[in-house]
Formats: structure tokens, C-alpha cells, sequence
């Protein structure tokens, strides 16, 4: 039984090595030694997967923060403060980021720089800061706000690297179970049409790969098996297009291609949520909503037919 499995069990899993966390095995990395460049590492990148993710134009660079600033706390129009204040997140990453590779160039030349300096003090700040602004940035898709991952750099900054990597299999396995939700909807919206059948198995082979790419490091080698996968299985997915019985009245050929662009949604919202690492509980929600609503429309187009 999984249940009896403890969180962060270790076990050999289809070849890799996993940890369990909350009924899945997510593939495990061994975290770097604890360093102050392995930190700046880390924290680099995660802003960057930040940038990736989030809304354009806000990648302000740190030495604007000044500049950024002083335009977000003269603005009063609440819709261009919103984006001005990501703007200044984006400074704030960023300016943690330049005293990051400072510290660590220092430490190569033997000056030591402690976490009680008043330049760590202030990187701590300014993560903090960035966080609480970032609860307003938009994913790209414009569909929702992911926060979480603004919190990420704190969490590098603050925990040990051993606790970090362990906080985020938990959001992978939340993120994971999410995919199994929009999935499942997915598929149950249209099974009981005709002219969708063979789709589950390409929603499922979809799914599979989208966990696959959840998980798993852009620097581990086997990306180069993984990502093409799941590229590979979301072209099969967006191509599927169902073929509409002859005789039929436009209202069924409307519904069929009701249910081509609930599939499409839920294939790019598979992706956004596989590419974050985040659960989107929002998007999640409302598109589980959607494909209520769509099979509902479908039992009364029945019932009137």
C-alpha cells in the first residue's frame, strides 16, 4: 500500500532513483555541497525559470532598481502599478543576483563574506520583498498568478540546499497530482463521443511524458529523451481532430469542436503546469470547471435529440 510508504523514501523506480512524496516517486537529485557559489548558483537559475515563466518586459536588470522603484511608488493607476511592481521584483531578483556573483568572486580571493554581513542582509530583503510583489505577476499565459515560484529564491537563500530540494518534490508531487486532474477531466469530457475515440491514449501518453518533464533537471542527459517525448506527444495531441458523421445537425458539429478546443486547452495547460512545476491550482480549477460544464451541455444535446 502506498500509504504505509513514509515521505521521503528512497527506492530504485523504472531504472532511476526516486523519493516518495504524498503517493508519487518523483525522481531524485542529489543536492550540490553547501557553498556560498552553489547558493548563487542555484538562486540564478531559479530566476531565470522565473523570467522563463512569467509575464514579459518585467526582466529589469539590478543596477535599475533605484530607477524601478521610484516608478512603482509614484504610480497610482492600480493596473500599471501591478505590472510596475513586477518590474521592480524583477529589478529585486536581479540586484540579489549581482551581489551573489560579487560575494562569491570575493570568496576566490579569500575575503569571507558571513550571512550576518550587511550585504547578505540586504539580499534577504530584497527576496523577501521581490516574493510579496510577485503574488501579483502573471503567469504568460496571462491565466493566473504562479507565486510559488517567486518564493523559490527565498527559500535557496534560507534553507540548507538539502532542504530546498526536498520542499520541491513536495510542490512536484502537488504538481504531478494536478496533471492527473487535468488529464482525467480531459478525457472524461469526450469519451462518450464517438468521434474521439483512440484520444485517451494520446491525452494519457501526453500525461505521462508532462510527469516525466515535471520532474526531471534540464541539466540531467536524459532531457534528451524526455523532452522530445513530450513535444512530440502534445503535436499528436493538437493534431487529433475528430471526424464529423455525415448527417449530423451543426449543433453536434459545433459541440465537436467544442470539445477540439477543450482538448487543446487542456494540452496547453499540461504544459504550462509540467514547465512551471507548479500547480496552478486556479487554472486547474477553473478548466476542471469547463469540462463539467462541457459534458453537462452534452447530456442536454442528447437529451434533446
Amino acid at each position: 500500500m502506498t500509504n504505509s510508504i513514509e515521505n521521503g523514501t528512497k527506492r530504485e523506480v523504472d531504472g532511476r532513483l526516486c523519493v516518495y512524496y504524498d503517493g508519487y516517486w518523483i525522481r531524485s537529485y542529489t543536492p550540490p555541497q553547501e557553498s556560498l557559489a552553489a547558493r548563487q548558483t542555484l538562486i540564478f537559475h531559479l530566476t531565470r525559470r522565473t523570467f522563463h515563466h512569467t509575464e514579459a518586459g518585467i526582466n529589469t536588470p539590478g543596477d535599475k532598481l533605484d530607477v524601478a522603484r521610484h516608478s512603482f511608488d509614484h504610480e497610482s493607476d492600480p493596473a500599471r502599478k501591478r505590472v510596475k511592481g513586477a518590474m521592480l521584483a524583477g529589478a529585486l531578483f536581479n540586484r540579489v543576483t549581482d551581489i551573489f556573483t560579487s560575494v562569491v568572486e570575493l570568496g576566490k580571493h579569500g575575503v569571507v563574506v558571513d550571512y550576518d554581513n550587511e550585504l547578505m542582509r540586504q539580499c534577504s530583503d530584497y527576496l523577501t520583498e521581490a516574493m510579496e510583489l510577485g503574488k501579483t505577476v502573471k503567469h504568460f499565459s496571462g491565466q493566473e498568478g504562479i507565486d510559488e515560484l517567486w518564493g523559490e529564491p527565498l527559500k535557496a537563500f534560507t534553507m540548507s540546499l538539502e532542504e530546498f530540494y526536498n520542499s520541491r518534490y513536495i510542490k512536484i508531487s502537488q504538481t504531478i497530482r494536478n496533471i492527473d486532474r487535468v488529464a482525467k477531466a480531459m478525457a472524461e469530457s469526450v469519451e462518450h463521443l464517438a468521434p474521439f475515440n483512440g484520444i485517451e491514449l494520446l491525452i494519457n501518453e501526453f500525461k505521462e511524458a508532462a510527469k516525466l518533464e515535471c520532474e526531471t533537471m534540464k541539466s540531467d542527459p536524459v532531457i534528451f529523451e524526455i523532452w522530445p517525448r513530450f513535444v512530440a506527444a502534445g503535436e499528436a495531441l493538437l493534431a487529433f481532430s475528430p471526424a464529423i458523421p455525415r448527417g449530423q445537425t451543426e449543433t453536434y458539429a459545433y459541440y465537436l469542436r467544442d470539445g477540439t478546443r477543450l482538448l487543446r486547452d487542456g494540452k496547453n495547460l499540461l504544459a504550462y503546469i509540467a514547465g512551471a512545476r507548479v500547480p496552478m491550482p486556479k487554472s486547474t480549477a477553473e478548466f476542471l470547471s469547463t469540462c463539467q460544464d462541457y459534458a453537462e451541455s452534452g447530456r442536454c444535446l442528447k437529451a434533446a435529440s
